[in-house]
């Protein structure tokens, strides 16, 4: 049922996440777009493979003078721990995003379990293409779950941003995670279909293995 669709490598700025992928992945992104909803703006890289088919990675930043229309940005962008963090020590692998066909179900799903994965909120940015639409599951807090392994839900629209990227020259080889309490952590994956995440126990981490033109790379959260 559920897809891993993109990974989210947050940054103090779009300029310094840019300066990130071509140090380290060895080419720029692709173009991305704003959210006014989110007060965010972003650039996507396609990594898409045969196991992963659609998957990109988005480089995504706090959107300098623009103001969030919701009390909290999506994915901690508003926890100053984490911002902090990016300012010193630079961008960082953030969480992922899965796609699921239909959210509602899948949110209902890990409610199942007492997992609160937040509410499904409508939201859409231009492209050169049209207007790009899809439902995602934000928590009025913008908390990540589970430090950021277990994904935040999205549904597309008619139009899947993935069409329209180029082929970058860097793909996804596999994504795992670990966490304390892998026992539900797993439990949630198979509630919503999930079973492309390699799962341990241990600390905190989320992991992807990307192969690029700079050889093979690894990004930890």
């Amino acid at each position: 049922m559920a897809r891993i669709d993109h990974l989210v490598v947050g940054a103090a700025s779009l300029e310094e996440g840019v300066a990130w992928c071509e140090a380290t992945l060895g080419v720029a992104p692709g173009p991305g777009g704003e959210h006014p909803l989110m007060g965010t703006h972003n650039r996507l890289l396609r990594v898409a493979t045969v196991d992963f088919p659609r998957a990109y990675l988005e480089i995504i930043a706090v959107q300098p003078e623009r103001a969030a229309q919701r009390a909290r940005r999506w994915f901690d962008l508003d926890d100053e721990a984490l911002r902090d963090r990016l300012r010193r020590d630079g961008p960082r692998l953030l969480h992922f995003v899965a796609s699921v066909p239909d959210v509602q179900a899948a949110v209902r799903s890990l409610r199942a379990l007492d997992i609160d994965r937040g509410e499904v909120v409508a939201a859409s940015r231009m492209t050169p293409r049209g207007l790009l639409q899809w439902q995602i599951t934000v928590r009025p807090d913008g908390q990540r779950l589970f430090d950021g392994v277990l994904p935040t839900l999205i549904e597309w629209g008619e139009t899947h941003p993935a069409a329209a990227m180029a082929e970058s020259g860097v793909t996804l080889r596999s994504l795992g995670a670990s966490h304390p309490q892998v026992a539900r952590l797993r439990a949630a994956c198979e509630a919503i279909g999930l079973d492309a995440l390699a799962l341990a126990g241990g600390a905190p981490r989320l992991r992807a293995v990307l192969d690029t033109p700079r050889g093979r790379v690894t990004l930890d959260s």
